[in-house]
């Protein structure tokens, strides 16, 4: 038998395979845009057909079939789909010319964990941001500082310029007080964290947490770790009406980040490099001194004569915000596949120094993402991405110590000498508590960031019939990191000699995990009608472990927190597990009509009963006029309506269910005292509501599209702390406090202005506000989140604004200002000439919102403040009295709150870039692109300090808070990028 099958087994096989190769037929050709320039990565396959390919840098593909029929769709992003009927006469010398897709309406957008639809059905208005829009104009230094000015509906804020980042993130008003803030971050599949860990540097700066979740530490979130150029594109669910298939997680709103692919063809090859500056933004500068002025301040006259004789008045502003950083940036990437695996690889070091002399960030990252179809029916996906990174932050923001650069600076006059001698002692400052100088040249503030993102994805087709099909979807992965901080204070060091020398290491591990598990039915009775069914289940896991260890009496010359006179910890762990399930469906009438409804149940540890699960439904229709054909008007190119409702979720803050215990020690025996604030077993998860509509329509044969959004968002039961009867042994609790509701709209417009044959002019107008109010709240009026009334704070209280600021006015307390702006705006333009000169730019406008500054009332108070003897507004009328305006300032101290609620509105010019692409002969290059770029270089503002984006608190609620940040920064680049 053996020998038979020897003998015929080869016969057979050279007979077969002349069928099998006769069976497949190439088909090739190029595929341009509308001036007849190649489109490079076009995707072009047979629909219905597994595998395909992507077109080369000519713009050309050719790939083979099963037989020479079939419809070729040819798609690229920013682009319109185009179909192309195949036969016989038509499989090579393909000419395909793409039209640029102005409104997006083809664009892909997700409306569920496993579901999709063409944002020409969509029912929400789900922004997103290209990779392009994101990178490709003036690279920001972190991932969220590059979202700023791009988000309609959304409030980014960044919290400080310090190395490293730290933003917020706030869509479409105020969703918490004291729980989460900011939206969750999904990146290809994977729920990322994105907290703030402290260092512990209030045990240097005596900084308390002033009423806030958020501490006064100035540390970085980690979705910085993130680098922009890997990212492919993003989709920002802004409320509960696109985001409550997320449940118990979304009520922030959800941003989902894909990050680039491979494609199948042949290997690409892409070497870049930025090298630029950075500096500081502003300065605020220096008050001009006279001995008639250093009298009056009480300083040392002669001190001021010797240093005037000598010609050393120093700007010690200057010398410590005035350097200029080089900034660098390597990245290299691979890209490519054959019709079973694809991939895309990137290596990057990004290097910066900071505007301060010992501050810095680095960030080496890796990535791969690889794609392989292991049977026709079934295709897996891995991502991975390893981030290593140093932030060397420096010792800026509020402190009641006098220890940080600009509380010391703000009381120090130029004429005092702080330098080091030539042994290298420095000399004490008799101004204040620490010698600025010294402090910059002797401390360490660092974060090492080790971190490892891994996420998996399993398509598998299990059933296909030529009106239905079911697959399975399985997504999941694994975010895990550990964070290190070490700041360590010498003890030679002014403000050490108390202490004398500081340690304070930190040590943090993060992991989260989680699975969504998923079978999608897609049924298609006829061509006018389908259906899709999603159900699923998922888990989301996090085990969060922080040990800070705070040594002191420091052996000199050592860090190790051992060598140390007295040694304490603290330990901070939390671990939760979250679950749920969603079913989901998806009707579509006549490729005109969505209508989709669907509902998720979540529960969590984290709730007062974790076993009970909580609904958040959601339903939206959308109804696209001119495809349904009811309309033979030929002024609308497409005109579509559409409303949406859904509910998210808050998960109570970790703890507030329990009554925790402190430790104590009597007479030298350790133990646990119950803590004074008592845990409630019946907390509840915050719930939001939203109901969003919109009108959507393209004019002008496409070239014009607008997008008008109205929503109604209402938060309900928001988390408190209240007082309770001294008598129950407790002081405090978390309570369901009240319900709030935020009101918005926004509007977008894009234009395809020019389109001449050397000249191109794309452009985009955002517009956006939102207005809160509280509308209910059962506890007595709350003040929170800055310094009191005295200077200006906030007040939650029932018919008013969430996010008003109020304070003392000559009487009590009122209302003084709000943090929410007024509106904001957004430009953003592309102007291509001569097909290979590109220039492009943003402008963001925010109108209103007020910041309480205090940074002024500092130096008002130390005597150095550069308009401190000027006399232009101190008197009523708001005119000269005859009174240096410092000393009306602190006049109005204790009196009135007025002069430290300061208008936070600016016009800024957010990136500008100027590109060319250079032309290569041969053929081993394929293209060679230079460019120059400038982030945030022109800002106009009133706001009287260092940038009118800043928060001493962080991330939190209270965001608008200024007291002696890092100042803000602006960059300039050169860009080289080659590919091969």
């Amino acid at each position: 038998m053996r020998k038979l099958l020897g003998y015929f087994l080869p016969m057979l096989m050279a007979l077969v395979c002349p069928v099998l190769v006769w069976a497949q037929v190439t088909v090739s050709g190029t595929v341009t845009d509308g001036k007849n320039s190649p489109v490079v990565g076009a995707s072009v396959k047979l629909r219905n057909v597994p595998g395909g390919t992507a077109t080369d840098a000519s713009g050309r593909f050719s790939f083979t079939i099963p037989s020479a029929s079939g419809v070729l769709e040819i798609s690229s992003v920013g682009f319109k789909t185009q179909t192309l009927t195949l036969t016989e006469s038509n499989l090579t010398n393909i000419s395909i010319q793409l039209t640029e897709d102005v409104g997006k309406l083809d664009e892909v957008v997700v409306t569920g964990l496993a579901t999709s639809v063409k944002r020409r059905n969509l029912a929400n208005a789900i922004a997103t941001v290209s990779s392009k829009e994101l990178s490709g104009t003036a690279p920001a230094q972190t991932l969220d500082a590059a979202l700023n000015g791009k988000i309609p509906g959304a409030y980014i804020n960044s919290n400080t310029g310090a190395p490293g980042g730290g933003i917020s993130v706030k869509l479409r008003g105020v969703t918490s007080i004291f729980g989460n803030t900011q939206p969750l971050y999904v990146v290809d599949g994977v729920f990322v964290d994105n907290s703030s860990t402290p260092g512990g540097l209030n045990v240097v700066t005596e900084a308390s947490g002033a009423g806030n979740t958020s501490n006064q530490d100035n540390p970085s979130n980690r979705i910085a770790d993130l680098r922009p150029e890997d990212i492919e594109n993003i989709e920002i669910l802004k409320g509960a009406s696109a985001a409550a298939i997320y449940g118990s997680k979304a009520a922030a709103g959800v941003v989902l980040i894909s990050t680039k692919r491979g494609k199948q063809g042949k290997t690409k090859f892409n070497v870049s490099q930025d090298i630029g500056f950075v500096k500081a933004r502003r300065l605020l500068g220096a008050r001009t001194l006279t001995e008639e002025r250093v009298e009056d301040m009480g300083w040392n006259l002669e001190e001021y004569q010797a240093a005037v004789a000598a010609g050393k008045i120093y700007d010690y502003e200057k010398e410590i915000y005035g350097e200029t950083g080089l900034t660098r940036n390597t990245a290299l990437s691979m890209t490519g596949g054959s019709d079973k695996t694809s991939f895309y690889f990137s290596a990057a070091q990004k290097d910066e120094e900071g505007i301060i002399k010992r501050t810095g960030y680095r960030n080496n990252s890796i990535r791969l993402n690889l794609d392989h179809r292991i049977t026709e029916n079934i295709k897996v996906g891995i991502s991975s991405n390893y981030v290593n990174s140093s932030s060397d932050r420096g010792l800026t923001q509020n402190d009641n110590a006098g220890v940080t650069f600009g509380v010391a600076l703000s009381s120090t006059p130029g004429f005092t000498d702080l330098f080091p001698d030539a042994n290298g002692n420095y000399p004490r400052n008799p101004y204040g508590a620490s010698n600025p100088i010294e402090t910059r040249d002797l401390i360490t503030n660092n974060e090492k960031v080790s971190r490892f993102v891994t996420g998996v994805n399993l398509d598998a087709l299990l059933h296909k019939s030529d009106k239905s099909n079911t697959r399975m979807i399985a997504r999941g992965g694994v975010d895990y990191y550990s964070l290190k901080t070490n700041a360590l204070f010498p003890s030679s060091m002014q403000f050490q000699q108390v202490p004398k020398g500081t340690s304070i290491q930190g040590f943090a591990n993060n992991l989260n995990t989680n699975y969504i598990l998923s079978l999608v039915n897609s049924f298609m009775p006829n061509d006018n009608l389908g259906f899709t069914t999603s159900v699923g289940i998922t888990q989301e896991k996090r085990e969060f472990d922080n040990l800070l260890n705070i040594a002191r009496q420091v052996i000199s010359g050592q860090s190790n927190v051992d060598q140390a006179g007295s040694l304490s910890a603290t330990q901070f762990r939390t671990k939760n597990k979250d679950d749920g399930f969603f079913i989901q469906e998806e009707v579509s009438l006549f490729d005109a009509i969505t209508l989709n409804a669907g509902v998720r149940m979540d529960k969590s540890t984290n709730n007062g009963d974790p076993d009970k699960y909580y609904a958040y439904p959601k339903a939206s229709v959308s109804w696209n006029i001119t495809r349904l054909g009811l309309t033979n008007s030929s002024f609308f190119d497409n005109l579509k309506i559409r409303a949406a409702y859904g509910e998210a979720g808050n998960f109570p803050a970790f703890g507030s269910k329990f009554s925790s215990l402190l430790v104590s020690n009597i007479d030298g025996l350790p133990g646990s005292l119950v803590s004074t604030q008592r845990g409630n077993a019946l907390i509840e998860p915050e719930r939001q509501t939203e109901f969003e509509a919109g009108l959507d329509f393209t004019i002008l044969d496409n070239r014009l599209s607008v997008e008008f959004s109205v929503y109604n968002k209402i938060v309900k039961d928001f988390l408190l702390q209240r007082t309770i009867q001294p008598s129950s042994g407790f002081s405090t609790e978390w309570v369901n406090a009240g319900d709030l509701r935020n009101r918005g709209l926004e509007l977008g417009i894009n234009a395809l202005v020019v389109n001449k044959a050397n000249l191109r002019w794309n452009s985009t107008v955002n517009f956006w506000k939102n207005r809160s109010k509280v509308t209910r709240l059962d506890i007595p009026t709350t003040v929170l989140g800055a310094f009191g009334n005295t200077l200006g704070t906030f007040r939650i209280e029932e018919g008013a604004s969430a996010t008003q600021i109020v304070g003392i006015d000559n009487g009590p307390a009122r209302k003084l200002g709000d943090q929410e702006p007024d509106f904001q705006m957004n430009f953003w333009n592309e102007l291509t000439m001569f097909k290979n000169l590109s220039l492009r730019f943003l402008l963001h406008w925010k109108q209103g919102g007020d910041n309480i500054n205090l940074t002024e009332l500092l130096t008002d108070l130390g005597g150095t403040s550069p308009d401190y003897d000027d006399d232009v507004t101190g008197g009523d009328d708001g005119k000269p009295n005859g009174v240096p305006d410092a000393l009306d300032r602190i006049g109005a101290l204790g009196s009135t709150a007025r002069v430290f609620v300061q208008d936070a509105s600016y016009l800024r010019l957010r990136e500008i870039a100027l590109y060319y692409n250079i032309p290569v002969p041969g053929s081993f290059i394929k293209g060679m692109r230079v460019g120059v770029s400038a982030n945030n270089f022109w800002t106009r503002t009133r706001y009287k300090s260092y940038d009118p984006e800043t928060s001493n608190f962080g991330s939190g609620f209270s965001t608008g808070v200024e007291v002696m940040p890092f100042p803000a920064s602006k960059r300039a680049t050169l860009h080289l990028s080659i590919d091969f």
